[in-house]
């Protein structure tokens, strides 16, 4: 076994120091994984005595909290035909020792990642706009990623449907006041039946 790793896992100190991610950086390394059709393997560190610790019991404890009311955007759904939007998408993210991602990047309103399911669309806004509207250019009225006319806007987590507009341009969805959770919001979109 490497010694690196030995010392990293069994010396507190050093575990101290490189801290876990968090569990927002968990959720939205979570969306942008699936929406291009990927799956997230979680590693949880077990000390000796069968233990976690406080901050991975928290992590862990936080990603459950969010999929209660948003695991249906994640469990057995497709990816759309556009992963997703915003500047996350034009930069690249800098890579890591094995060519992965190095780290979680800063997402902001403007990052959309895209899953489906059935008739349903769902669009994960990253972070909470600051003006409380969602602009989501993909969505545009005729588009050709999505020429259907929307029935419905809802934001999971929230009761009842958004308010929203559509031109040739974006999709712009109103959201609530009140946030549903603390990061990543799932908005699942209906659309008219013919």
């Amino acid at each position: 076994m490497d010694k690196t790793y030995v010392e990293k896992f069994f010396n507190r100190t050093i575990d101290l120091i490189d801290k876990y991610k968090t569990s927002m950086q968990v959720v939205q390394m979570l969306i942008d994984i699936v929406s291009k059709n990927g799956n997230l393997m979680l590693s949880v560190p077990v000390r000796g005595d069968g233990t976690i610790d406080e901050d991975e019991v928290a992590c862990v404890e936080g990603i459950g909290r969010w999929m209660a009311p948003n695991g249906e955007g994640i469990y057995a759904t497709r990816p759309w035909k556009v992963y997703g939007e915003g500047p996350s998408v034009t930069t690249a993210a800098p890579r890591g020792q094995f060519g992965g991602a190095r780290d979680v990047r800063p997402y902001t309103a403007e990052d959309i990642r895209f899953t489906s399911k059935g008739d349903s669309l769902y669009a994960f806004v990253m972070a909470w706009p600051a003006d409380g509207k969602v602009t989501i250019k993909t969505l545009a009225q005729g588009s050709e990623h999505y020429p259907k006319d929307i029935a419905r806007v809802e934001l999971l987590g929230n009761s009842g449907p958004l308010a929203f507009s559509r031109d040739t341009t974006s999709l712009v969805v109103t959201l609530p006041q009140t946030k549903p959770n603390d990061y990543a919001y799932a908005l699942r979109i209906t659309p008219k039946q013919v």
